[in-house]
């Protein structure tokens, strides 16, 4: 085995979803961020349509973010299915993150739709390893609310909200994945 074959595998086996709960009051570098981004644009695209949008959130913004889901919620959702827990959930998230990137995807109309949202996952996927790499904490997050955000991040007609990725710094310890074997999900046919 090569040596750069065990770091991707190493990082890729150990990436986990890090919620804003185990998030710790310290700043990501701007710098940080970017080469999380940076890593994005790398991502497989069909004829080169890199669909990826991303609005970073960061400082003041989390608490308008906070209050735009909340707001969001409220009016759109119905009097007998609101629940206060819920609508106080998205404050306290946001406050928990120190930074949201909104994962956007720009429909060229050049290609079918779900190709272009493959591209934008490879370019989350991408951001999910860095992220790992810098022991940043992140997922991505995709509550309904996302489809009414586009006034918010000051989104284009072609362009859609598909996720929230929160981060923060962590101190959680590794756990070992829930993972069936892989031979259960591959069939190969040689003749």
């Amino acid at each position: 085995m090569s040596a750069t074959y065990d770091i991707v595998s190493k990082i890729i086996k150990e990436r986990r979803s890090i919620f804003p709960a185990s998030y710790i009051k310290k700043e990501i570098p701007v710098e940080v961020i970017n080469q999380i981004l940076e890593t994005a644009n790398y991502a497989p695209t069909h004829k080169l349509t890199q669909p990826w949008r991303f609005v970073v959130i960061r400082k003041a913004g989390l608490a308008k973010l906070g209050e735009e889901l909340g707001r969001l919620y409220k009016e759109l959702v119905s009097p007998q299915q609101f629940l206060q827990k819920k609508y106080d959930s998205f404050a306290e998230k946001t406050s928990q993150a120190d930074c949201i990137i909104a994962i956007n995807m720009k429909v060229s109309g050049k290609i079918p739709e779900w190709e272009e949202l493959a591209a934008v996952s490879c370019a989350v996927q991408n951001m999910a390893l860095t992220a790992e790499s810098l022991q940043v904490g992140a997922y991505w997050s995709s509550p309904p609310l996302i489809n009414d955000l586009g006034s918010f991040l000051g989104l284009g007609e072609d362009e859609k909200c598909i996720g929230l990725f929160y981060m923060g710094y962590h101190n959680e310890k590794p756990w070992t994945p829930n993972r069936t074997p892989m031979a259960e999900k591959v069939r190969w046919i040689e003749g």
